[in-house]
């Protein structure tokens, strides 16, 4: 009974990620990858993730330190973080990338610093979020299969 309440709370913790417009179809697609040889698979994805996209922000962080701003070098960072935001499905993360790199396109430094905030907000709940349901879906043990969103 107890496994059933856990696993009731596991998808309705997924099924957030996806109302609250954290995540998309292509974390979907991640979990379709995911098998009892690999059970932790999507997990190991976002963590790689986390990994490299927090040495970005670190890049970006210092490179909007400087004056003049590279807005080349930014739309780089930001290229990358958001290649690696979409690759997990991190729709808000993504969506904020293409704002930045918006600014950037039009050297708007003020857009670019408003932008970069809002970025590591969503950037922080999206982790935070990811990290409770995956520790949530550990101490459940694996599932048997990986439901679409509503």
């Amino acid at each position: 009974m107890e496994r059933n309440q856990t696993r009731r709370q596991i998808a309705g913790m997924r099924q957030s990620l996806f109302d609250q417009g954290l995540v998309d179809e292509q974390f979907v697609q991640l979990e379709e990858l995911q098998d009892d040889a690999n059970p932790n698979f999507v997990e190991e994805v976002a963590t790689l993730y986390y990994r490299d996209s927090s040495r970005l922000i670190q890049n970006l962080d210092q490179a909007l330190e400087k004056s003049p701003l590279d807005f080349n070098k930014l739309d780089n960072y930001m290229h990358q973080l958001k290649g690696s935001s979409s690759s997990i499905g991190a729709k808000k993360v993504k969506a904020e990338c293409t704002h930045f790199k918006e600014y950037c396109r039009t050297a708007n430094r003020e857009g670019c610093m408003r932008s970069f905030q809002q970025l590591k907000k969503e950037y922080a709940l999206l982790k935070k979020k990811l990290e409770a349901y995956f520790q949530m879906a550990r101490q459940a043990g694996p599932s048997n299969a990986t439901c679409r969103p509503k």
